[in-house]
């Protein structure tokens, strides 16, 4: 170990260490040392600089160490273009084409992830990731209002790491009469980490989107969604939250979040091997949610929506709207896991829908609205709904209560009610 790092220090800057889903990253700069206990259970990262403080891990919690292999991307507004370094050692399968400050990088390695970091600023400016390999994209304090498409295109479908450098604010905005699916789009997985800020507006569609799942790690700091034209978060298989803040505004046309079943080409048939999908898991973290426009949903999925922690403010406004619909179960908490339980207001304010196609049979603005069964374990759950013809509740399925406490204003529909 202490070889390999002695070997690719002239090429990498620095390395992760993962446990589970979270992982600590070093300077190998500031780092050039590892050491393990007279067992063997523990092992310390450390320096000779005074500067850089020991820190030591349990042996048996490190899933691996990587070496990071650095792209770096600088916006200067000033000039309108971008500085791309690419290291010596990357020089045999990373290009990068610049056009202004429009910047695209391609990977043609199949075997080693890469880091691209963006910094800077530009009016008219984007970044465009092509690879086949996993890799991550870390934002460390960059605006990119893109003049042509999405502010940040990732054509990669595979796990893509978003990491938002801890104190640092980032913002995108893309442009309003393109093509693009979103202001950010990934082909592949999303995972976001850091603890850093994220806002993003959406002016053609929706502000986020992705091809498969996306996951909020327990380090995430802030995500503030500004604005979308459609949804604010649109996940093409599942969407997770484990942590971290997620703002999103009454700009938002659609719906808050919306997690759709990733179909066979027949659009009909779940893809067989995709794991959750059409879900929403919230496992922690805090979200304010507000929808205002006609049929709107704070929270929307196609299958199963299950919340075990966090804290939730969502107010639907708009006609139609509802605060959380699920097209699965809704599971609220869960017992005897020593998970945090969830915290959740509703608030449901908008009457009967008065779109065209539901002149008919206008459908009404609720709070939670299921179209199976909801099973409540713990935590505390709110619900209201003020609007002429609101429902606080409604289940097609059935309400089964084993633990928690739950205000509803006004009364629960279900199947056993």
């Amino acid at each position: 170990m202490l070889l390999l790092f002695a070997l690719g220090a002239s090429a990498q800057q620095q390395f992760r260490i993962w446990q589970g889903e979270e992982s600590s990253r070093f300077s190998i700069s500031d780092y050039q040392f590892m050491t393990f206990s007279e067992d063997g259970t523990k092992i310390t990262i450390g320096s000779k600089k005074s500067t850089a403080n020991p820190v030591t891990f349990d042996v048996a919690a490190i899933d691996s160490i990587v070496l990071i292999r650095q792209v770096k991307v600088a916006y200067d507004n000033d000039k309108d273009t971008a500085i791309v370094t690419i290291p010596e050692a990357l020089e045999a399968y990373v290009t990068a084409e610049v056009k202004g400050a429009h910047v695209v990088i391609t990977n043609t390695n199949e075997k080693n992830e890469i880091e691209c970091e963006l910094s800077g600023t530009a009016s008219n400016g984007s970044f465009t990731y092509i690879g086949t390999y996993k890799a991550s994209i870390r934002l460390a304090g960059v605006s990119l209002t893109s003049g042509q498409g999405a502010a940040l295109d990732i054509k990669c479908g595979k796990r893509i790491a978003l990491i938002l450098e801890n104190g640092t604010e980032n913002t995108l905005a893309d442009y309003a009469s393109g093509t693009q699916k979103a202001c950010l789009y990934c082909k592949g997985h999303l995972e976001v980490e850091g603890g850093g800020t994220l806002n993003v507006t959406g002016n053609l569609t929706h502000a986020i989107k992705t091809k498969e799942y996306l996951q909020l790690k327990k380090s995430v700091g802030t995500i503030n969604i500004l604005g979308a034209a459609s949804d604010a978060i649109h996940a093409g298989q599942y969407y997770q939250q484990n942590g971290g803040t997620l703002n999103i505004t009454s700009t938002t046309i659609g719906d808050g979040i919306q997690a759709e079943i990733m179909t066979l080409e027949d659009d009909v048939t779940p893809v067989p091997d995709k794991e959750k999908n059409g879900q929403v898991i919230i496992k922690g973290g805090t979200l304010n949610i507000e929808v205002t426009h006609e049929d709107s949903k704070g929270i929307k999925c196609d299958s199963l929506c299950t919340i075990l922690g966090g804290t939730f403010i969502i107010l639907a406004s708009g006609n139609g709207s509802r605060g959380i619909q699920a097209g699965g179960d809704i599971i609220l908490g869960e017992s005897g896991l020593g998970v945090t339980t969830p915290k959740i207001t509703v608030t449901a304010t908008g009457t009967y829908c008065t779109a065209e196609a539901d002149a008919e049979d206008p459908h009404r603005c609720m709070g939670i609205k299921g179209d199976k069964n909801m099973n409540i374990y713990s935590g505390a759950i709110q619900a209201t709904a003020t609007g002429k013809g609101g429902r606080s509740v409604k289940l097609d399925g059935n309400y089964n209560k084993y633990g928690g406490a739950v205000k509803a204003t006004p009364t629960i529909r279900a199947a056993n009610i």
